[in-house]
């Protein structure tokens, strides 16, 4: 196979490039920009572009495939010689379900939770000695990469509901064609792709539409619009609910038991417990009982920036977390509050995407930081530039999150200020974001407050 990518600097875009060449496949690709660590990743594999820009003679009939990543626009040079030529293009869910045709395919979709569940499902199977591919949107400990395509019996896949390319509008998980999905939950996000939460609802339902005959839906009970939409879709599919799975906390261990086995976890929560459960349903359909199961989740400490400890001490404990929207920072605060109840909470959160930092969506986020005892809201000017959205007023924050006593914070250095400046005995500092801090170390900032 002779495969060109257009746009190959993606996060998962230039993974697919290294899968497939470790496949034996032939592949080149292109992009205006590529940043670390994609850079050294192509790098090192003899892939990175030999000079960055668009170059259509790159694109001629010899070509197998072209591959178009979410950065490239409709009118990019070498996608319109592409369509020029009448090349096959796909967008990079399409051309994973080229490559999964022949497999069981596990597609796990969802608001929130998508990573983690994905996550354990591989672990645990990579713990039981089985033969899988797969595609996750995180780095993951003991995973050299995150898209692996061989020619394994199955492919377990993270579901993205966001749109699949410039050309293809429609959500990647729509491309998946699952035998056995997973649905964690549905909380209205990406306003600027959904407009209306009927329309992001309905992405779901074309989801379960998407599960091949007889295939199997394994969907969050305790959803109650998720309940409703499995319960009320005719889809020929066998549906199989879940909850949060028998478990106690142990001096701030979580033990869970599944089917009369029992397992001590590092990961803790309700939202994890639940991820968990799912994971199991979807192992056990895969032909993995409840001890095995528990025996690969054991060591799983979680993906990274899912409540990812970074450092800690019998004093304090810091974590990292990629919480943004108004269910994944309740339920990820809840989770803290509940492991540790007896520490004070302080936790800041970035607003840092296009909905979190739209003025209409911001009431979504009442209720959400109930639980800190010291709660900050950031969000940097530079990122509002960026996605050309007007300045937001720290009052209508404020009025949105509808916390007493919440900061809000829009430097950098004054939010470092206000960090160093608390007292870290008996706290856990709950660091939520999905994207940097607008450039702040952190690693380096726990590290000191744990000493």
């Amino acid at each position: 196979m002779n495969v060109h990518f257009i746009a190959i600097g993606g996060s998962v875009m230039h993974q697919l490039a290294i899968a497939l060449t470790k496949k034996g496949y032939l592949v080149t690709g292109s992009d205006d920009e590529i940043f670390e660590p994609a850079r050294s990743n192509l790098e090192q594999e003899g892939l990175l572009p030999v000079a960055m820009g668009w170059y259509p003679e790159k694109i001629h009939k010899g070509l197998d495939a072209i591959i178009l990543g979410m950065h490239a626009k409709g009118d990019n040079p070498e996608l319109q010689r592409a369509e020029e030529l009448g090349l096959t293009i796909y967008s990079f869910p399409e051309y994973i379900y080229q490559e999964s045709r022949e497999k069981t395919r596990v597609v796990v979709g969802g608001s929130h939770g998508k990573t983690t569940t994905t996550s354990m499902i591989m672990n645990v199977l990579k713990a039981a000695g089985k033969d899988f591919d797969y595609l996750v949107g995180a780095r993951l400990e003991g995973f050299p990469q995150s898209v692996n395509i061989t020619n394994a019996p199955v492919i377990v896949c993270e579901g993205d509901e966001y749109p699949a390319s410039a050309l293809e509008k429609r959500p990647k998980f729509h491309f998946l064609f699952p035998h056995i999905a997973i649905l964690t939950g549905i909380a209205w996000d990406h306003i600027n792709v959904f407009p209306t939460f009927e329309i992001y609802l309905e992405q779901f339902r074309i989801f379960i539409d998407k599960i091949e005959p007889g295939g199997t839906l394994i969907y969050n009970m305790t959803d109650p619009v998720l309940k409703k939409l499995v319960e009320e879709h005719p889809a020929p599919v066998r549906r199989i609910p879940y909850n949060i799975p028998s478990h106690e906390i142990k001096n701030g261990i979580t033990v869970v038991t599944l089917e009369g086995q029992t397992g001590a976890l590092k990961v803790f929560g309700d939202h994890n417990l639940l991820n968990l459960q799912a994971a199991y349903l979807a192992c056990k359909e895969l032909g993995i009982g409840a001890a095995a199961f528990l025996e690969g989740m054991a060591a799983f400490t979680g993906a990274a920036k899912r409540l990812e400890l970074l450092a800690g001490n019998d004093q304090v404990n810091v974590y990292r977390d990629f919480a943004h929207a108004p269910s994944k920072v309740k339920a990820t605060m809840e989770a803290v509050k509940r492991q540790f109840p007896d520490r004070q909470l302080i936790a800041v959160l970035e607003l840092h995407t296009y909905s979190s930092l739209n003025e209409q969506f911001l009431t979504e986020y009442r209720g959400a930081m109930e639980q800190a005892d010291k709660a900050v809201v950031f969000y940097s000017r530079h990122a509002l530039e960026l996605k050309r959205l007007p300045e937001l007023p720290a009052d209508k924050v404020i009025a949105g999150f509808d916390k007493e006593g919440l900061v809000v914070i829009n430097e950098k250095e004054e939010l470092l200020a206000w960090m160093v400046k608390q007292s870290y005995k008996n706290v856990n500092l709950l660091l939520m974001s999905s994207g940097n801090f607008d450039g702040l170390d952190m690693v380096t900032f726990a590290s000191q407050v744990a000493q």
